[in-house]
């Protein structure tokens, strides 16, 4: 039996799986994989290098730095979330990144991108982060319409939320059976196609196929809503999501609601703790 662990994104309502995976490292509860999205990579990598608080702490101590993210990061750079410095200068000097952990940890780490020219997923096994495959990690969290493509390795990448959202799949197909998938938005949610699509599809129009997989994403999702609920059905998967839609936006770093939504998260896994242990003993 392989352990994994599936995280998917949702900018800052990435926190909610911060305050789950903090938990779990504080429990001593490992996977043997995990295959993250967007902000389930970028916040879940923190599991493997076992760095228990380091999500909510960075989040909230650099959210007023005009370096980190918003619209001045946006108008200097073309993106909104400050690439050097998130993606370089944080990991690498200002909240160190525990590199040597991460890679000496035998846990499979995997992170989901969209290939821009296609529309399709990439996906990519990170043993290490150094300079190339934090690109990498960027890429999977590259919003689009306020992100410019991440061009590495012949691809030009964005964020891997539009092409697998919640790659329970993939990581079946590379040999795990157990899995427990950590949602960000509340059981019964249907996505829906966003009602601005039309401005979308203009600010996309550089880049039909991105807009194509925008404008199916939600049928996309909705179907992998329902294979989560098949495979929960037979046992093999365990699904943990917030009780109510959580109460922060994608790009709000608002320190009142962060961490009252990372405590979202720490609660939903505290109370969970004997069926999780009990689950990937099985």
């Amino acid at each position: 039996m392989k352990r994994g662990l599936v995280l998917e994104g949702g900018g800052l309502r990435g926190l909610f799986t911060a305050g789950i995976i903090d938990v779990l490292l504080e429990n001593n509860i490992t996977a043997d994989g995990m295959v993250g999205v967007s902000a389930g990579a970028t916040f879940g990598c923190n599991y493997k290098s076992k760095q228990p608080g380091r999500t909510l702490r960075y989040n909230i101590t650099f959210k007023d730095d005009p370096r980190y993210m918003g619209l001045r990061s946006f108008l200097k750079t073309g993106d909104w979330v400050g690439s050097e410095f998130c993606y370089h200068t944080l990991p690498r000097e200002l909240d160190v990144f525990d590199n040597e952990t991460f890679e000496q940890n035998p846990m499979e780490f995997f992170l989901v991108c969209t290939n821009v020219d296609t529309g399709e997923a990439v996906y990519r096994k990170i043993d290490s982060f150094d300079d190339h495959n934090l690109e990498w990690l960027r890429a999977s969290a590259s919003m689009p319409v306020v992100s410019k493509p991440v061009c590495i390795d012949g691809y030009r990448l964005l964020d891997g939320g539009m092409a697998d959202s919640i790659p329970l799949a993939y990581l079946q197909s590379q040999g795990y059976d157990r899995n427990i998938v950590v949602l960000t938005q509340p059981h019964g949610f249907r996505k829906k196609r966003p009602a601005i699509y039309p401005l979308m599809k203009i600010a996309l129009r550089k880049t039909p196929k991105i807009a194509e997989a925008m404008a199916n994403r939600h049928i996309m999702y909705n179907a992998q809503l329902d294979y989560l609920a098949e495979q929960e059905k037979k046992g093999n998967t365990l699904l943990i999501y917030p009780e109510d839609e959580l109460p922060i936006g994608r790009i709000e770093l608002n320190e009142e609601k962060m961490r009252n939504v990372y405590n979202m998260g720490r609660t939903a896994c505290e109370d969970r703790l004997d069926e999780i242990k009990k689950f990937y003993a099985q």
